[in-house]
């Protein structure tokens, strides 16, 4: 089954990647304007929207990079295009730049050595040892779904998408299971602004911010003076140059954490059950020899889904993209959701292919550089985990009908889609 765009005609004078109703229209409108926006020479620019309720004005704009070498380009050049003014399109002071985006929003050496402290806690050994924990929770999950659901229907995303990653982010940290569900419906608040089933003002946004930022200081607090057998213990014990991390500090990369480790894999784990689905020849090869076809899959997967539409840089001097001249100061946003369907580099880039070559590397975990996601690993890890379990306990499992996405021009989010099994 492939997924055809060519036919879908756009005028791209009438687009704008700015208001959020392109965001909310159809897919395949959107796969078409990337399309044509990447076999258009230059870089369009777009005008930046006032976010409702927020007290700060709309900057000056910012040029869309649409092309998978474009991406590349930028993000292994931080140092003329820098993350310290924020990751996100529009303009925040930067302490509060710092206090949601964490190490997303630094430039070295501040994100040098913010990373080398928390990285500590992802290190091949630390992956290795939460690898059991993964397979333990990927089991309860099951358990609770064969269960819970004797007509053999549920919510996908509820019940198996979203509990995999939420529960082992919560336990590797060392949050008891008693607040699950607080941190769930936090992470829900945060990224789901601008979605009608949530109608977060950006005062609730503020609000429920905040109140995970303190949840996690304490926590921090408590591990520095009685450590556990968790991360968070690791992270606030570690020292890099005689540096620890202060409370504040953790406070910012938990929010970090929490939210893009929980969502992204979420959305993830829902996008691959439901091409899976879609494409019944790929989930046959996968599932007749998962151990030869798994690494590959998996990273094919997160090429399809792409969680994470776009990430934002600034130019900290005169310079080009490609030949096209970019001035200091001005903002490029790198849309990996069209970088992951550049037709001159993935072959067929609308069909989901679980044999796809894993090089050239698709960019859903960010496109290289330091700021590459930290937690890439561990989401590979649970995609694996998670597919194995259903593979082995529930391999009649397919997903009903058409996913309720997020309405979002950050987060390629599903918010429901029905699954069943025989």
């Amino acid at each position: 089954m492939t997924q055809n765009i060519e036919s879908t005609e756009v005028d791209l004078s009438e687009i704008d990647l700015s208001d959020i109703d392109f965001w909310a229209g159809p897919r395949d409108v959107r796969h078409a304007v990337f399309q044509q926006l990447r076999d258009t020479p230059g870089l369009p620019h777009y005008e930046e929207r006032v976010i409702e309720g927020a007290p700060f004005p709309p900057g000056d704009g910012y040029y869309a990079l649409t092309r998978h070498a474009d991406i590349w380009h930028v993000s292994r050049n931080a140092d003329v295009f820098c993350s310290g003014e924020g990751s996100n399109i529009g303009d925040l002071p930067q302490d509060m730049n710092e206090f949601f985006g964490s190490m997303i929003n630094m430039d070295d050496p501040k994100h040098f050595r913010l990373r080398s402290i928390v990285s500590k806690g992802f290190t091949p050994k630390q992956i290795g040892i939460l690898h059991e924990l993964v397979v333990a929770k990927a089991a309860e999950v099951v358990d609770r779904v064969i269960e819970k659901f004797p007509d053999k229907q549920c919510d996908f995303v509820e019940n198996i998408a979203a509990a995999l990653p939420l529960e082992i982010i919560c336990d590797m940290m060392g949050i008891p299971s008693t607040d699950y569900e607080k941190v769930f419906n936090w992470t829900n608040t945060i990224l789901g602004v601008g979605d009608p089933d949530f109608v977060t003002s950006y005062e609730d946004l503020m609000a429920h911010s905040l109140e995970m930022f303190t949840y996690a200081q304490a926590l921090g607090e408590d591990r520095r003076t009685n450590p556990q057998d968790d991360i968070t213990s690791i992270m606030m014990a570690a020292e890099v140059d005689g540096e620890q991390l202060t409370p504040q500090e953790f406070g910012s990369f938990f929010i970090l954490l929490v939210v893009a480790g929980n969502e992204t894999t979420r959305n993830a784990i829902t996008h691959g059950m439901h091409a899976l689905t879609k494409f019944p020849d790929q989930l046959e090869l996968l599932y007749s020899d998962y151990e030869t076809h798994a690494k590959l899959a998996m990273e094919e997967i997160v090429r399809y889904a792409t969680p994470v539409i776009h990430f934002r840089r600034t130019a900290t001097q005169d310079t080009e993209i490609n030949g096209f001249p970019i001035k200091k100061g001005e903002k490029v946003v790198m849309f990996y959701v069209s970088g992951n369907r550049d037709e001159t580099v993935f072959d067929d880039p609308f069909t989901f292919d679980i044999t796809r070559p894993q090089q050239p590397a698709q960019v859903g975990y960010g496109a290289g550089g330091p700021h590459f996601c930290l937690g890439a690993n561990l989401a590979r890890v649970e995609l694996t985990v998670m597919f194995d379990e259903l593979r082995r306990r529930m391999p009649t499992l397919r997903t009903v009908g058409e996913p309720a996405y997020l309405q979002s021009s950050f987060i390629n989010g599903i918010k429901r889609l029905e699954c069943s099994w025989d």
